[in-house]
């Protein structure tokens, strides 16, 4: 029999403005247990040098997950120049240098080859798989792994500033599965002068903002308190991006046993894949096809926001 996890049914985000130093798992495991919550992810890895927004999701909100990942999110990073590194950051070893530096109009006029739908090689150290192993672990092995370049979404790269010949601040606004390192890293080799990221800060992510989030010091001092309680958004956050309909309480009941149920909504086409909500809450995702919703995902909040 399968062990009972241990823990509160209770649904909805947690903000959190990732501290440097700390693995993502390593802040989700800090608020599951702040919170004492059964169930705790995050919509979206960051590197543990990197700070910044992470969205924590508990309970049912992990369903909604996948949709806040499919979403835009923002970057503010400083890339060193005249430096290559074997991890493409800071925290690896000088491979290659020069003393070539680009002035400001030509790092402005690189950036535009960086816009629009882009193929991008994931860095060495990065957690893509390759034959079932993670690159990193074949790369701190000492193997030189070849990674298949992936699509990429690039909405905006601008410079914003120029503090030093040696560094660029940039903001970079992206789609799913994007490599800020390997930016840096191609920005650096279309300039002739190479580059890696020295530090990099999410600024939002889909509907999160880090200017919104609880700093680790804040979740550990209101820890297993009704004031923490207080901090959590509703889980319905993490379904921004997909269109919405409504539903009778009868409707909800089919839907949540995963039935098809009639739904009320405007602008939505055969085949869209929309949530349904009854009295504000959600009920579950899936397609609208002929006035009903045939769920994919069928959300039971118990206890949340």
């Amino acid at each position: 029999m399968a062990r009972k996890r241990k823990g509160r049914d209770i649904s909805g985000w947690l903000v959190v403005d990732k501290p440097a130093g700390m693995t993502s798992t390593a802040v989700v495991n800090k608020v599951r247990w702040a919170l004492q919550a059964k169930k705790a992810g995050h919509a979206g890895t960051l590197d543990p040098e990197a700070t910044g927004v992470l969205a924590v999701a508990l309970g049912e909100a992990t369903k909604t997950v996948p949709y806040v990942t499919e979403a835009l999110k923002a970057y503010s990073f400083a890339v060193k120049l005249g430096e290559a590194t074997n991890t493409d950051d800071a925290e690896g070893e000088v491979v290659s240098s020069t003393d070539a530096r680009p002035s400001d109009e030509e790092i402005k006029a690189a950036l535009g080859g960086f816009v629009g739908d882009v193929m991008q090689v994931p860095p060495q150290f990065s957690a893509v798989k390759i034959d079932g192993q993670r690159a990193y672990k074949l790369a701190r092995a000492g193997e030189d792994v070849e990674i298949a370049a992936r699509p990429l979404w690039v909405e905006e790269l601008v410079l914003t500033d120029r503090p030093d010949p040696d560094t660029a601040i940039l903001e970079l606004t992206c789609g799913k599965g994007g490599y800020v390192r390997a930016i840096a890293r191609d920005l650096g080799d279309a300039l002739g002068c190479y580059g890696h990221v020295t530090w990099l800060r999410r600024l939002w992510s889909g509907p999160f903002d880090a200017s919104d989030g609880l700093t680790y010091a804040q979740i550990e001092e209101m820890a297993q308190t009704p004031e923490l309680d207080s901090h959590l958004r509703p889980l319905e956050l993490g379904l921004d991006e997909l269109p919405k309909v409504t539903c009778t309480p009868e409707a909800a009941a089919k839907l949540r046993n995963g039935n098809p149920a009639m739904v009320i909504g405007t602008d939505i086409e055969y085949g869209d894949e929309c949530w349904a909500a009854c009295d504000g809450r959600a009920v579950a995702v899936g397609r609208f096809k002929a006035g009903e919703l045939h769920p994919s995902r069928v959300i039971n909040a118990s206890e949340g926001p």
